[in-house]
């Protein structure tokens, strides 16, 4: 469990996509991590398997290269690319965010960062079977960071970027047409698929 509140940032060393690999430089949070832990990279869960110097590995499965921007063919991630860390949320912490799992849904791209004001509008175009769960100010994970939706057009998604957020992810490395990981909120997910169900018994068993 995440919360989409980024505290570290971390650079791809080496991405290997035939043997399903990542190892990443991030000597701010290193020391505090252990094989076995799961780490969110760009939102998207990992399980820590080496560690040295500094660094840390990760195996990534099909499903895995197939849903993130790890296996994006077009904008996705490459070594020598920032990205997003976050550890697992301990109990007792303070929760801020929202509640995020890690489990990415798809992938959309970036259609554009223009700055507006103090900070930046954040526009992500998104695969048009997921514009069901985009709600005027519900909240969605890019990259594993927690916005607030401030509006959509057709299936692009506007967020509204803050200076701290700028600086401290790797937003302000983004340009349009780049792969970014979505996770949508999960429970609007399970509300969907509940009522989903409840139409399909319906259907099934209608009512005399």
């Amino acid at each position: 469990m995440f919360t989409g509140i980024i505290e570290h940032k971390g650079v791809i060393e080496s991405l290997e996509i035939g043997r399903g690999g990542v190892t990443i430089h991030a000597p701010t949070l290193s020391s505090a991590l252990a094989v076995s832990n799961s780490i969110a990279v760009n939102g998207c869960c990992l399980t820590i398997v080496a560690l040295r110097e500094g660094r840390f590995s990760a195996d990534l499965s099909q499903e895995t290269l197939a849903k993130t921007s790890f296996g994006s063919k077009k904008g996705g991630l490459r070594e020598g690319v920032r990205v997003n860390l976050e550890q697992p949320l301990v109990a007792g912490k303070e929760f801020g965010g929202h509640f995020v799992l890690g489990h990415v849904d798809t992938r959309g791209s970036v259609a554009e960062l223009a700055k507006e004001g103090d900070g930046w509008r954040y526009g992500v175009e998104i695969p048009g079977d997921f514009v069901r769960l985009i709600i005027p100010k519900g909240s969605i994970t890019i990259d594993g960071i927690s916005l607030t939706v401030a509006g959509f057009r057709g299936c692009v998604v506007g967020t509204s970027i803050i200076p701290y957020t700028y600086e401290y992810t790797n937003v302000s490395e983004r340009q349009p047409g780049d792969a970014v990981n979505l996770e949508f909120d999960v429970l609007g997910k399970y509300v969907e698929r509940y009522l989903e169900a409840r139409e399909a018994n319906a259907s099934l068993y209608p009512r005399k």
